[in-house]
């Protein structure tokens, strides 16, 4: 089931978020949040609006300009599977006026502060719109989706609607900058999109096969055309097993993979691992470089925003693969 808890913001349009958790008794109790349904009858400056992760926080901000200023908690290197919300994040969301966050169950131990939040404020998922049947459920995940939405850069044009609508619900006097913006945003994406189309094209066809720490890249290769292959399963809660190593090398060695990647927001040494164990058989499988899976680059950099990291990760693999 998709949804299993629901907010509804001043207009009535719904927000959704689950929880596999019991809420923290008292865990807010004394954190300075607003009783639920206030609302403030007059603004001065700038929105404050607060992201979970920090693709989100990125697009948050292209739409939201000049009314708005936007943090996400998770910054570069962060794994949001295992991410746990510290006072200083709980303090940044009760003084929020809005609060998006990805949804479909990638933000797992952030689940209980998120569920009370959403009595109290406008608590938004980005990917609610998303239609499932372009959702990957992938059998091992027992019947839910995969969240890595943002590697299908076509797919995170849909998160646009609901972060400018969100926008718009808290700060109806900005409205059309809002529509403007993600409008300007959806043209720029889609442009982008259809370069990664372009530059994966140049991989040849038997070569597009993309080793990865974890299995993060499921709409990457289901868009563009590339075979992804994850050390680890789609959430990083879980350690690689002997197996899941063994049939990674396999697959290498079988189909003479060129290079396997790293990943910013996993440890290394699983990746490590399987490339001594290639070796092991006489082969040899270069790293490729490090990729960002489920966190940006450092702020200020290229990496650091979501069109920037899409060409980073896309840059890095065709070198390493064509």
């Amino acid at each position: 089931m998709r949804n299993q808890i629901q907010w509804k913001g001043p207009s009535g349009r719904v927000a959704v978020f689950w929880s596999l958790v019991v809420l923290l008794a008292g865990g807010l109790a004394g954190c300075g949040g607003a009783e639920p349904g206030a609302e403030s009858s007059e603004r001065s400056g700038p929105l404050s609006v607060v992201a979970t992760t920090g693709m989100i926080g990125d697009t948050a901000a292209r739409i939201a300009g000049e009314h708005a200023e936007v943090t996400a908690l998770m910054g570069p290197g962060i794994d949001p599977h295992l991410y746990k919300a510290s006072e200083g994040d709980v303090r940044r969301l009760t003084q929020a006026d809005l609060i998006l966050y990805n949804g479909l169950h990638l933000e797992g131990k952030m689940g209980d502060v998120l569920v009370k939040l959403a009595r109290q404020r406008p608590v938004v998922a980005v990917s609610e719109t998303i239609p499932e049947d372009r959702l990957r459920e992938p059998p091992e995940f027992l019947g839910q989706y995969d969240p890595h939405v943002w590697f299908d850069v076509s797919l995170w044009v849909e998160t646009l609607g609901p972060i400018a609508e969100a926008l718009t619900e808290v700060d109806p006097a900005h409205a059309e900058d809002y529509a403007a913006n993600a409008q300007a945003l959806r043209q720029e994406l889609l442009a982008l999109d259809q370069w990664v189309v372009d530059r994966i094209a140049e991989i040849p066809q038997e070569g597009r096969i993309l080793v990865t720490a974890h299995d993060a890249f499921g709409y990457f290769g289901q868009r563009y055309g590339v075979e992804v292959v994850g050390i680890q399963g789609i959430s990083t809660l879980a350690e690689a097993g002997l197996q899941d190593m063994e049939r990674v090398v396999d697959l290498i060695v079988d189909r003479e993979v060129k290079a396997l990647f790293v990943e910013s927001s996993v440890p290394r040494r699983a990746v490590e691992a399987v490339q001594a164990a290639v070796r092991e058989r006489d082969r040899e499988v270069a790293i490729g470089g490090e990729l960002f899976s489920d966190a940006m680059g450092a702020a200020g950099t290229e990496e650091g925003t979501y069109p920037g990291m899409v060409r980073h990760n896309v840059d890095t693999i065709v070198e390493a693969l064509k």
